[in-house]
């Protein structure tokens, strides 16, 4: 499991994990936006909680992690990145672990300052056509405000990646999924 605040770079580090383990990286995050430009019902609901910065409700998070780790590729092993994020979600994590007979290795948590954070994440854009990402100060594309993959394509700011957003998914995250270090360093 990947912990952290929104923008700590576990998304980053997750994808050089899994490519190098060759295990899945399970970004409840990425779900949803696919969801979301699927225009399915699942991305309807959750896009509505997460242009707000909040959290989508913990019973569709657990149901979409436990059909996805039935998946063949996640036969020798996944990458949890950014789930869980509450208390609720940790306990059925446990629980749906225990039924599929799998254990958890390792829980590695990200900390850094909310300035960076909020610097971080504000300054994101993405390709509207792939999804390559982008940051304005960090990682600049070779023409100003279109994608170097796809050329003509223009990048944009996510919705979360708002100011006023950002402050709110830090909020909610020192307030629900923060406390989750203490949860996972007492059961060491």
């Amino acid at each position: 499991i990947f912990l952290g605040p929104p923008g700590s770079g576990k998304g980053t580090q997750a994808k050089k994990l899994s490519s190098e383990k060759k295990w899945p990286q399970l970004s409840t995050g990425d779900m949803f936006r696919n969801s979301i430009q699927k225009g399915t019902k699942l991305g309807n609901m959750a896009k509505s909680y997460m242009d707000r910065g909040e959290l989508v409700p913990d019973q569709v998070v657990i149901d979409m992690i436990a059909d996805r780790i039935h998946d063949s590729d996640c036969k020798n092993g996944f990458i949890l990145d950014g789930f869980p994020r509450t208390l609720p979600q940790a306990i059925a994590l446990e629980e749906l672990l225990i039924q599929q007979k799998l254990s958890l290795d390792k829980v590695v948590c990200f900390r850094i300052e909310d300035t960076e954070l909020v610097t971080r994440l504000s300054g994101r854009r993405t390709c509207t056509q792939c999804g390559s990402m982008y940051h304005v100060e960090f990682a600049k594309p070779k023409k100003e405000g279109f994608c170097d993959r796809c050329n003509d394509f223009k990048l944009f700011q996510r919705e979360d990646d708002q100011p006023q957003v950002i402050q709110n998914r830090l909020k909610v995250y020192h307030q629900q999924t923060s406390p989750l270090e203490g949860y996972y360093n007492k059961s060491k």
